[in-house]
C-alpha cells in the first residue's frame, strides 16, 4: 500500500510565517488524516453473491453445468451445485474489481472429488488449489498479488472430467476494495408461505413449507411455543396427544433475525394407532425406471407431466440431508424449474398414478450426504421418508448413496419405513458397479436383507472403468458383455430376476462414461431374458422374468428428443 501521501518535509533553519506556517499545519493534517484512513481501511471480500443465496447471479457456469441447490450447504440457504458432463469440467466463474499492487486471499468452501479453486488474470503469477476428495464441507485457501495494471481478475471453481457433480459455497476474495463493493449485510427474511401439515400418527405431525429466499433456518411453533428448528422445509413434531388439535406456525431466520410467524394452521393428531396410508400402484413386470432432475443442469427442464409414458417408476431426484443425522427433506425447485409450482407437482403425481406409474424419491446422488449408521438415524430416515411420502403422494424411495452404506442400519431404516407404509411401498436402489462385485459388499447385503421387501436394483452401469464378470474376467464397460456379465453376479448371487435391472445414461451428455447406445441395452436385455443378442459372454440360463432397464435421466433422455426411452422402453415392454 502507497504511503507517499502521507510523507512530511521538514525545512531546517527556516521560520515561515504565521499564515504560511498555519497552512503548512492544515495541509500537514489534512494529509495525516488521509494517511490514517488508507491505512485503516478494512479489507472487505469483493466477490459478489458470495455464497449463492441470490441463485446464480453474478456467476457463469460453463454449459448450464451449475445450479443453486437447498443442500448441501455450507452457510446460509444456498450453495452451487456443478456436474462435469463429457468434456465439460462444470467450471463456475466469476469477474471481480481488484486494486493494482495488491495481495488477496481466495478461500472457498467445497465437497466432492477433484475440486479446484483458483483466480486468472491477477497480472502476476495465476494460482490455484485442489483437493482430491472432500465428502463432507473443506475449506480450499489461497492467496495472490495483482499486477501493476491489474483492476480485475476472474476466480473460479471446477470439478473434474469423469467425476459425479460437485459443491461450492461460502467464495471470499479477501483485500482492498477496487471500486465494486461488497455484498450487502443480510435482512430479515420474509415470513414463510404455504405450511401444510402431512403423515400424522397419534403422537407426531409432520409440516412442511416453502422456503425463503435468504433464511438460513426455520423456527417451528406449537401453540404459541418455540417447538423444534430446522434448516430445511420441513419438520416433524413428536410427543403429541391423541386426537388433540394443535396450533403450528413457522417463521424463518438468518443472522439479521427472525421474521414474523406464518398463519397458522391447525391440525389434529390421529386416534390412537391411525395413519394415512401412501397411494399403491402396482410396478409391471418389466418396467423402465428414470429418474428426474429437480434442478437444472442443462438438460430439458421437465415437468413430471413431460415425462413420457414409456417410464414406469419416476424417481424424483433427490431428497436433501438435513441436520438431523438421517433424516432428509425434499424443496420442489420452482424457481430452477420454469415456476413449476408445488401443487403443479403434486397433481402430476397423482396423473402419473392414476395412469398406473409410480413416483418415488431419490436419496442420495452423486454426492448426497446422507448417513444412515446408527437406530436413531435410521428411525430419522424412515420417519423422514415416509412424511415426504405424506405430503407429496411418492409411492417409494430410492436409495442412491454413493459415499458409503451401513447394511445393518439401511436394512432396519427400509423394514421399519416398509411397516408404516405397507404392502405398496416401492424401494429401488442404484448402487455403482463397484458396490455389486460382492456379496460382502453393503450395497449388496442390504439388498439380500430386505429382500422380500425390494422392488429393483439397477446398478450404475457407468462411470465405472473395468470390472470383473461373474465368470472372474475382465469387461470393459460400454459393451454387451459388460451389462450382461455384471448383471449376471446379481443374478446368481441371491437377487431374484425380477428385482434386477441395467442403469445406462440416457446420452453421451449423461455421464462422464460409459454411454451405450439403446440397441446395446436391448441386446443385453435380450441376451439375459432370451439368450439371443449377447457378446462372447452368454449367460449358463436365461432370466425371462428380468425387471427391466433404468435411465439417468429422464431429461437428459428429452435432450436426446427421447431417444433413449422409445428404443429401450419398447425392448422392455417387450420382453416374455
Amino acid at each position: 500500500m502507497e504511503r507517499t501521501a502521507g510523507s512530511r518535509h521538514r525545512r531546517p533553519h527556516t521560520r515561515p510565517a504565521l499564515g504560511a506556517a498555519m497552512a503548512v499545519v492544515a495541509a500537514g493534517a489534512l494529509t495525516l488524516t488521509g494517511m490514517v484512513s488508507s491505512a485503516e481501511a478494512a479489507d472487505v471480500n469483493v466477490a459478489k453473491n458470495a455464497g449463492f443465496e441470490s441463485g446464480l447471479t453474478n456467476w457463469t457456469c460453463t454449459g448450464g453445468s451449475g445450479a443453486t441447490v437447498s443442500s448441501p450447504v455450507h452457510g446460509g440457504s444456498a450453495a452451487l451445485k456443478a456436474t462435469p458432463a463429457g468434456l465439460d469440467n462444470a467450471q463456475c466463474s466469476q469477474t471481480v474489481a481488484v486494486k493494482p499492487n495488491s495481495t488477496y486471499s481466495l478461500s472457498s468452501w467445497v465437497q466432492g472429488s477433484y475440486v479446484y479453486l483458483g483466480v486468472s488474470g491477477t497480472g502476476t503469477t495465476d494460482v490455484s488449489t485442489w483437493t482430491p476428495s472432500a465428502t463432507s464441507w473443506t475449506q480450499l485457501a489461497t492467496s495472490f498479488t495483482t499486477g501493476a495494471s491489474t483492476t480485475s481478475v476472474t476466480v473460479y471453481t471446477h470439478g473434474w472430467y469423469g467425476q459425479p457433480a460437485y459443491y461450492a459455497d461460502d467464495f471470499a476474495v479477501t483485500g482492498p476494495d477496487g471500486g465494486g463493493g461488497t455484498d450487502p449485510a443480510p435482512t430479515v427474511p420474509a415470513t414463510p408461505a404455504g405450511l401444510t401439515s402431512g403423515s400424522k400418527t397419534s403422537s407426531s405431525v409432520s409440516l412442511a413449507w416453502n422456503s425463503v429466499s435468504g433464511a438460513t433456518g426455520y423456527t417451528v411453533y406449537k401453540d404459541g411455543a418455540k417447538a423444534t428448528t430446522s434448516t430445511g422445509t420441513s419438520a416433524t413434531i413428536s410427543g403429541l396427544s391423541a386426537d388433540t388439535a394443535y396450533s403450528f406456525a413457522v417463521s424463518a431466520t438468518n443472522a439479521a433475525g427472525e421474521s414474523a410467524k406464518s398463519a397458522a394452521l391447525s391440525v389434529r393428531t390421529s386416534t390412537s394407532g391411525t395413519t394415512n396410508p401412501p397411494p399403491s400402484t402396482t410396478v409391471p413386470k418389466h418396467a423402465v425406471t428414470g429418474y428426474w432432475q429437480n434442478f437444472n443442469n442443462g438438460a430439458t427442464v421437465q415437468k413430471l407431466s413431460d415425462v413420457p409414458a414409456a417410464y414406469d417408476i419416476i424417481a424424483v431426484s433427490f431428497a436433501d440431508a438435513t441436520s438431523t443425522p438421517g433424516a432428509v427433506s425434499f424443496t420442489l425447485d420452482s424457481a430452477g424449474l420454469n415456476g413449476y409450482t408445488v401443487d403443479q407437482f403434486k397433481a402430476d403425481i397423482k396423473a402419473k398414478q392414476a395412469a398406473g406409474k409410480n413416483v418415488i424419491i431419490s436419496v442420495g446422488g452423486e454426492k448426497g450426504a446422507v448417513a444412515v449408521n446408527s437406530d436413531a438415524s435410521a428411525t430419522a430416515f424412515a420417519d423422514s421418508v415416509y412424511s415426504l411420502m405424506q405430503t407429496y403422494g411418492f409411492n417409494g424411495v430410492d436409495i442412491d448413496l454413493e459415499n458409503g452404506l451401513n447394511s445393518t442400519y439401511m436394512s432396519k431404516a427400509l423394514r421399519s419405513l416398509s411397516t408404516k407404509a405397507g404392502s405398496g411401498l416401492v424401494i429401488t436402489m442404484a448402487p455403482q458397479t463397484i458396490d455389486m462385485q460382492s456379496t460382502s459388499g453393503e450395497y449388496f447385503k442390504t439388498a439380500l436383507n430386505v429382500k422380500d421387501i425390494l422392488t429393483v436394483v439397477n446398478m450404475q452401469y457407468y462411470n465405472s472403468g473395468s470390472m470383473l464378470g461373474c465368470d472372474g474376467k475382465v469387461y470393459s464397460q460400454g459393451s454387451v458383455d459388460f451389462l450382461t456379465a455384471l448383471a449376471c453376479i446379481q443374478l446368481e448371487g441371491g437377487l431374484d430376476a425380477s428385482q434386477v435391472g441395467l442403469g445406462v445414461p440416457a446420452s453421451t451428455r449423461g455421464a462422464g462414461s460409459g454411454y451405450v447406445a439403446p440397441s446395446i441395452v436391448s441386446a443385453a436385455l435380450d441376451c439375459l431374458a432370451k439368450g439371443t443378442n449377447c457378446g462372447s459372454f452368454k449367460p449358463s440360463k436365461t432370466y425371462p422374468t428380468l425387471r427391466g432397464a433404468m435411465t439417468w435421466s429422464t431429461n437428459w433422455d428429452a435432450t436426446a428428443g427421447n431417444a433413449w426411452s422409445s428404443a429401450v422402453g419398447a425392448s422392455v415392454h417387450a420382453l416374455p
